[in-house]
């Protein structure tokens, strides 16, 4: 393995640039390739670090050049932007890359495998299917609301009230929009039948998962928020603690000091958007029942509501909920509630 010399490649769709860098910063190349030409590329190299922005089809080329022996750097392509110098071009980006790689503080993400892609793509599928049927519902409410009728927030409200509707006689509701809504109620069924068996699929992914399984003993936690976070973390190396993982996942507060002023605001909201949602949505499940529970954790989010409010409170947990679930995947930990440990 080269351990001085770095290359940073800049992908795309045909046309793949890369620069390679010595460890003092000379370049020793510069080349255009195209698609078909670069893993014959990278298979005449001898083993060497290869650095790429972690974006569209980086993880599948990190797969292919590990199995030719290469070690595979992928960075955040939000933090590369600070190393590119002159003007924007293909080169300059993999040259920035380089330069972002040979520097060492950047956080690298892992390669994701096949598998982890899978699971990655069923939760994308999940969410763009909720997405399309809130769009869906709320377009009925609004057909229905231009003429008078109001129906109750909610989904299943929704679903119950829609048969009724379209038999009930109603001057407002012409055959034309009985019709078209009939269409719609179809379409908000098949809908809840493709969520259903995402949703299935992803309590047989988290049944034969260990890591989940060990997951969805942390409060706040299920089939869905498991799998979402053990395909994020990995095996959980590339953070050094628990505060690492939710600094990344945007849970922690957004700093600005100067003048050795230090000012805190609202969280961060770095990192994933969908898992950090997933993490807030089940602590706010667990911030709902703690009124009527007595255990240690329920008594820390009560004092939490009443010095701050439920909504801090619940931020407050799920930022807890990452670092606890951090530990039980990198250090291989179950969950222990406190009460389990002084017993």
């Amino acid at each position: 393995m080269d351990k001085f010399n770095v290359i940073g490649l800049d992908t795309a769709k045909s046309i793949f640039h890369l620069v390679e860098l010595h460890a003092n910063g000379k370049e020793l190349a510069c080349r255009q390739l195209r698609r078909s030409q670069l893993l014959r590329r990278m298979a005449n190299l001898k083993p060497t670090t290869i650095a790429m922005e972690a974006c569209s089809s980086s993880h599948y080329w990190g797969r292919r050049f590990r199995e030719m022996g290469h070690q595979v750097v992928l960075l955040p392509a939000q933090h590369i932007k600070g190393y590119l110098r002159g003007q924007k071009n293909d080169y300059n980006d993999a040259r920035a890359i380089a330069e972002a790689c040979l520097h060492g503080r950047i956080r690298s993400v892992q390669v994701k495998s096949v598998e982890q892609q899978d699971l990655q793509a069923l939760h994308r599928s999940r969410e763009q299917l909720k997405k399309s049927r809130n769009q869906l519902a709320n377009q009925i409410r609004g057909f229905l609301r231009e003429r008078g009728v109001i129906v109750a927030v909610g989904l299943a409200p929704l679903r119950n009230a829609l048969p009724e509707i379209l038999e009930s006689p109603n001057e407002e509701v012409t055959v034309f929009i009985r019709e078209l809504l009939a269409r719609d109620y179809r379409r908000l069924k098949s809908l809840d039948e493709e969520i259903d068996w995402h949703d299935r699929q992803l309590r047989q992914q988290a049944k034969a998962s260990d890591v989940c399984k060990r997951l969805c003993r942390i409060p706040g936690i299920g089939p869905v928020v498991s799998t979402a976070f053990a395909n994020w973390v990995g095996d959980g190396q590339q953070f050094q603690r628990g505060r690492d993982a939710s600094a990344a996942l945007g849970l922690v507060p957004r700093q600005h000091t100067t003048g050795g002023k230090p000012k805190l605001g609202g969280i961060s909201k770095r990192g994933d958007r969908y898992l950090r949602a997933l993490l807030v949505h089940g602590a706010r499940s667990v911030v709902k029942q703690s009124d009527r529970r007595t255990d240690s954790l329920s008594q820390w989010i009560n004092r939490l509501k009443a010095r701050h409010g439920v909504n801090k409170a619940t931020v407050a947990l799920a930022n807890k909920i990452t670092r606890i679930a951090w530990v039980v995947v990198a250090r291989e930990e179950n969950y222990r509630p406190a009460e389990a440990l002084c017993s």
